[in-house]
């Protein structure tokens, strides 16, 4: 039985670091500046923010074409010619990557895809959970790992807020009034992951520093995390004073394990600096 690799896309934001640690495979989504166009994660995320300030136009953010899945399947399968790929995707229905990796596939028997319904983090916590229960079940078929991969993302939940509803309204996803109340009234919306869909459940007011402590323990509570490991998502420009508020709340709440992940430039484009997340496994795996 051959070896099972992981891939995700750039969009998950697993660092270098943590890919290398695991073995995990990355191939790239794609962010857009006027007529220039990078493989996201090959610049540092502060440039979005740096761009719309100085166009007053917000990056586009494109996914995985088919091309980019059969450079990195014959990297794979070259590298690991015994080995089953275990392509963990980001959500299908934000994004035309998983389709592009089902393309791709065709013919490659040796490539099984699993949608996660998860993005930034949550996707990140699917894979990098998967990649410590394959180190503890060598033995595991590819089948029998997607199987696990499956219920992994059934009990990962997100949830974000942005610092400020600019990039939203900017992206076309509040209007132009919502965002001036918003910022008047100092209005956050809460963004949930909901069966693949980023989806607004709730309104927190106040300043980020005031709110990131109640919003951390009670997303805890509610979904009634596994304290074993927590991740909290930073994007560029996030004060270390709402950092800090965050971790100690998390730490108040029993979590053994907090996990800061910052987002790439895909992720940026859409929360916009300053935004704040709370990612965490609903029960035991």
């Amino acid at each position: 039985m051959g070896e099972i690799v992981l891939l995700a896309e750039t969009g998950s934001d697993i660092t270098k670091e943590v890919a290398d640690k695991y073995g995990i495979y990355i191939v790239p989504m794609h962010v857009s500046f006027g007529e220039e166009t990078k493989d996201d994660a090959t610049f540092p995320a502060e440039e979005v923010c740096a761009f719309y300030e100085r166009t007053g136009k917000l990056p586009k953010t494109s996914g995985s074409v088919p091309e980019d899945f059969e450079k990195i399947y014959d990297q794979i399968h070259k590298e690991h010619p015994d080995g089953e790929i275990l392509y963990l995707a980001y959500s299908s229905v934000t994004t035309c990557s998983y389709q592009s990796g089902q393309i791709a596939a065709e013919g490659r028997d040796y490539v099984t895809s699993l949608d996660t319904k998860h993005v930034s983090v949550g996707q990140y916590a699917v894979v990098v959970t998967m990649a410590e229960l394959l180190k503890k079940h060598p033995e595991w078929t590819v089948q029998e790992a997607a199987e696990k991969a499956k219920e992994v993302s059934e009990r990962v939940r997100m949830c974000f807020v942005p610092d400020k509803l600019e990039f939203l309204r900017a992206g076309g996803r509040v209007s132009n009034a919502a965002a001036l109340c918003g910022a008047l009234l100092k209005i956050h919306p809460q963004i949930d992951i909901l069966n693949g869909y980023l989806k607004a459940t709730k309104k927190h007011r106040g300043s980020m520093k005031k709110i990131v402590g109640q919003l951390t323990e009670n997303y805890i509570r509610e979904q009634k995390f596994s304290l074993d490991e927590v991740w909290l998502i930073c994007s560029p420009r996030m004060s270390d004073e709402v950092r800090r508020r965050a971790e100690q709340a998390a730490l108040n709440c029993g979590v053994k394990k907090v996990t800061w992940v910052q987002t790439g430039g895909v992720i940026t484009c859409h929360g916009g600096p300053g935004a704040f997340g709370v990612v965490g496994i609903s029960g035991k795996i």
